[in-house]
């Protein structure tokens, strides 16, 4: 790899051919194409992906080389460049690692004899699906398109929404392998200029083989984060418009090639629980919003080990609220009765993702029913277990971060394990341990997980 790095684009045609014949595997890869052709009574190869190159723009210009006559061709690919390919998009190269970087990315090459250097014509285009709303990320009154898996698209999808020259959009390429590229926008006036230089050196300085999962992938390579707190480090959108609004609060957002969605830094717990309805409706209606998402959320934690608690110290359950307390005794404790609906839930939510589309509806009725009437009746649970983790079940759904959902439900069931096992004590425990987990949470920029953001 270093000696490509280091070798240059020679005078010689041959010389420069038989380099890559050797670095690309043009025989064996039946979408790697050499095409020979003559300009100007020279020798010509263009080398490209079939799949990437748009037919009717290299029909043009492969037309436009049927006018160059013998002894036109200018010293200098430059000006080959500038006088006769009728195209936006034309750069000089002179190493071979650009050359074949561009060519693995879609761009179309072009070796001349007497040229020391190659010209890369980006006339690629990538499959891309339409930009749609986002299955996950609904709003009611925003904008119904979503980022896709092409870097271009996405880039622009923002672009279209700020139309400021202040924004920047810096790529890079990460992985050895997979030379992926990564895009580091943000706004130059209003980012903080610390944070993104410890960004782009992370970004740039990255020696990894390649990026496997995309953005999953880079974000554990940016930040070493500790196992054994769940909580998410960034914040991450498949929505332009939400994008759009973190770079004008000055964050910084990360776009990686394959992958619908825009990683936002710096980010906080606040940020996580937000979604674009909060700011599509009046303010009253959002600040509602905003509280009701944000008690739903406390309870989801909270809400089954208390009940655990009551039910284990019921002389400490006020006469007012009596009616809660477990009426019918089962054969399964309690607690493993929580325990065992949470692995449940998980279940059914794994099922969900595999079950045909079609079957989806029946099947999910068919399971409702059978878990929530005939395991009550059964005698496996009791009523008020199966309410609780029906709520909680649903109440998961309030917050749109699918990784800040899991890290919830394992605080949950940590406070579950040690009020069942030390009553008050472990509650009081596991409660500190929620709280430590999201104060003494660092994210990327260093600071805390509760930091309140500044615009």
């Amino acid at each position: 790899m270093e000696k490509i790095t280091e070798k240059e684009v020679g005078s010689s045609f041959q010389e420069n051919l038989a380099f890559l014949e050797k670095i690309l595997p043009v025989q064996k890869s039946f979408d790697l194409i050499r095409r020979d052709i003559i300009i100007g009574g020279k020798d010509a190869s263009f080398y490209f992906i079939d799949g990437f190159t748009k037919d009717e723009v290299m029909l043009k210009i492969m037309d436009s080389f049927k006018g160059i006559q013998e002894g036109d061709l200018p010293k200098r690919a430059t000006e080959f460049s500038q006088r006769y390919i009728p195209y936006v998009e034309v750069d000089i190269l002179r190493k071979f690692d650009e050359v074949l970087r561009n060519i693995l990315s879609g761009v179309t090459c072009l070796f001349i004899d007497g040229y020391e250097t190659c010209i890369a014509i980006d006339c690629r285009t990538y499959p891309a699906r339409s930009v749609d709303e986002p299955e996950t990320d609904k709003s009611l009154r925003g904008s119904r398109d979503g980022f896709v898996e092409t870097i271009v698209f996405n880039t622009a999808l923002i672009r279209r929404r700020i139309r400021d020259p202040h924004l920047i959009m810096e790529m890079a390429d990460v992985g050895e392998s997979s030379r992926t590229d990564v895009s580091i926008c943000y706004m130059s006036d209003r980012v903080d200029q610390e944070l993104l230089h410890v960004v782009r050196e992370r970004v740039t300085d990255l020696q990894v083989s390649d990026l496997k999962m995309n953005q999953q992938t880079l974000a554990e390579s940016l930040y070493r984060r500790k196992w054994f707190n769940p909580f998410p480090k960034f914040k991450f959108t498949e929505r332009p418009d939400t994008a759009s609004a973190c770079l004008l609060e000055g964050k910084i957002v990360i776009l990686v090639d394959n992958s619908p969605s825009a990683m936002v830094i710096p980010t906080s717990i606040l940020d996580m629980i937000e979604e674009a309805n909060d700011y599509y409706f009046p303010t009253l209606t959002g600040i509602y919003l905003k509280v009701s998402r944000g008690i739903i959320t406390f309870l989801t934690v909270f809400l089954t080990p208390v009940f655990l608690l009551f039910m284990q110290n019921l002389d400490w359950l006020p006469e007012m609220f009596s009616f809660i307390a477990v009426k019918d005794m089962v054969n399964i404790p309690l607690i493993f009765q929580l325990l065992i609906l949470e692995l449940a839930i998980d279940g059914l939510r794994l099922a969900a993702l595999n079950t045909p589309s079609m079957l989806s509806t029946p099947l999910s009725v068919i399971a409702g029913l059978v878990l929530g009437e005939f395991s009550v009746q059964s005698g496996w649970f009791n009523a008020e277990v199966m309410l609780y983790m029906a709520f909680v079940a649903v109440a998961n759904y309030t917050q749109p971060n699918f990784e800040l959902g899991y890290a919830l439900k394992f605080m949950r069931l940590l406070l579950l394990v040690l009020t069942a096992f030390f009553d008050w004590i472990g509650f009081l425990a596991g409660t500190i341990i929620v709280i430590g987990s999201i104060v003494f949470n660092k994210t990327l920029s260093g600071r805390s997980y509760l930091a309140i953001r500044r615009n």
